[in-house]
């Protein structure tokens, strides 16, 4: 049986394509291996991992050259995750599996020389790939069978050996798929996180912009001197963050799968992300990119989570402006020459600065030797659309020695929790949370009485405020109603908005 078909996918964004892996076998000279359909490194390499997992296994390597294609063609395929098909395809061509048997598996697996069966990104994708393409087997490494049984509608198998995989395809009753109980790992139910608001002693406020911004989504920027708290604050954040739908799940672990950083043997993600980069960060590291196939940035892999940037103006401001895009439509857009890619970034920022370089500008107990012109060169960093972009902006001051030192126990971050589960399922009724909340909407959701409508006015003329600013101080308005069980927009919720938007004119002014 000279020619041998076998499925697999190939990773494309965030997503799968169905590969079919054709392989020739015809006399010739042995040592021709030849790989045809936008192959990488990777893929090229592939014949001597081949070559000697089929000895190494005991099936022997015919003493003839082989063509492997990989269809469509025009598809750039990447990653040592075809081994296993290729694998497979040989040995069908050499007889030693039965023709037609592999029509109903889609096989993904990088190859040990021992014929071992390695893990390989991107398994949650490739088994919806599958689905969609109504095959109803499908084979991953071990290590990655969990995270593949999250799709209903196929079976998983997990194999450790290529041998195990030969056993499979001629008698698949002999084995029970990976049930897709053992994805939903982890209880989706709040459990007590490591880092809990109850540690925290005074920033009172701080606390309140915070509870604001889980409720709603909104991204939020902290601005105050060095041990105010900034950081302590940003962890426990994601321990007060509504829980994970289980479309957000699937569509976090999707993105994490493809990049790699997913466990192994781990089911769906069951907590937001918690992202926390250095600031000698890249672009292509930020936002998605990098050599070959672009890859989801810190963007991407904050995905219905938190994204931290601590020491914010430390960033390069080329690096900072890409948040642009990501910050207003919830995705970014990779575009190179012969490819474009979307990935989703719907994120929440949080970002912590000190007010100047020395870090003690208007701290009471600290003198400031920075200039005029040295502060507004480093707040200057962060720039006016990026700094619209940010819904909350809350001061951080040092702790008074008498909070530090109390004996009472703060609020802990499960009754916050609860607050903010509450507030969030009002507004998933209307759709959307309140920071994705469309413009034609706000009309509806967000009215003012003539009182509001006055006080609005005033802020927004005495402030300044840009178009945005103002659709994003209903917004925040609109949240802290929900939060206070309130149908209608109130004079209080909003003065409470516009308080949020102030330091922007204290220290950009």
């Amino acid at each position: 049986m000279p020619l041998f078909k076998t499925r697999t996918a190939a990773i494309y964004g965030v997503d799968a394509l169905h590969i079919d892996v054709e392989v020739d076998m015809y006399l010739g000279d042995p040592k021709s291996f030849i790989t045809v359909g936008l192959p990488d490194t990777a893929v090229r390499e592939s014949r001597e991992r081949i070559k000697s997992s089929l000895i190494n296994a005991g099936y022997g390597y015919p003493a003839k050259a082989v063509t492997v294609n990989l269809a469509p063609a025009n598809i750039r395929k990447e990653g040592a995750g075809f081994d296993l098909p290729i694998a497979l395809g040989i040995l069908g061509a050499m007889g030693a599996i039965p023709s037609k048997a592999l029509e109903d598996f889609l096989v993904v697996g990088e190859l040990s020389l021992d014929g071992g069966v390695r893990p390989v990104r991107g398994a949650l994708p490739t088994a919806v790939c599958a689905k969609k393409e109504g095959v109803p087997n499908v084979v991953v490494p071990k290590e990655n069978a969990v995270e593949a049984a999250v799709v209903e509608g196929v079976n998983v198998y997990g194999v450790d050996y290529l041998a195990d995989v030969v056993r499979l395809i001629e008698k698949p009753e002999s084995r029970e798929p990976v049930s897709g109980n053992a994805a939903l790992n982890g209880d989706p139910a709040w459990s007590a996180p490591s880092h809990d608001f109850r540690d925290v002693r005074g920033q009172e406020t701080a606390k309140r912009a915070l509870e604001i911004a889980a409720a709603g989504g909104h991204n939020v920027l902290m601005v105050g001197p060095p041990g105010s708290g900034k950081t302590m604050l940003a962890k426990r954040f994601p321990g007060i963050l509504p829980g994970l739908t289980f479309e957000e799940a699937l569509e976090t672990t999707k993105v994490h799968s493809v990049s790699g950083v997913l466990a192994s043997n781990a089911g769906l993600i069951r907590e937001r992300p918690f992202r926390s980069p250095h600031h000698s960060i890249s672009n292509a590291g930020l936002v998605g990119g990098g050599m070959g196939m672009a890859k989801p940035g810190e963007v991407s892999l904050a995905h219905n989570g938190v994204l931290f940037l601590d020491e914010f103006p430390e960033f390069p401001r080329n690096v900072l402006e890409l948040l642009r895009q990501p910050l207003e439509d919830g995705e970014i857009t990779i575009v190179r020459s012969d490819l474009s890619l979307t990935f989703p970034s719907s994120f929440m920022l949080v970002a912590a600065m000190n007010p100047c370089p020395c870090g003690y500008f208007g701290d009471p107990n600290r003198d400031c030797r920075c200039t005029p012109a040295q502060i507004q060169r480093y707040v200057g960093k962060i720039s006016g659309p990026l700094l619209d972009r940010i819904d909350i902006h809350v001061e951080v001051p040092p702790v008074k020695y008498r909070e530090l030192r109390s004996d009472q126990l703060a609020e802990p971050s499960e009754a916050i929790r609860r607050r903010t589960e509450t507030a969030r399922q009002v507004q998933m009724r209307r759709g959307y949370p309140n920071a994705r909340m469309p413009s034609k909407q706000i009309r509806e959701f967000c009215k003012l009485d003539e009182r509001g409508e006055r006080t609005l006015e005033s802020a927004v003329q005495r402030m300044g405020l840009s178009a945005r600013a103002h659709d994003r101080i209903l917004k925040v308005s609109r949240t802290i109603a929900d939060l206070g069980g309130s149908d209608q927009v109130i004079v209080n919720h909003l003065a409470e908005a516009v308080q949020y938007r102030s330091l922007d004119r204290t220290y950009w002014a």
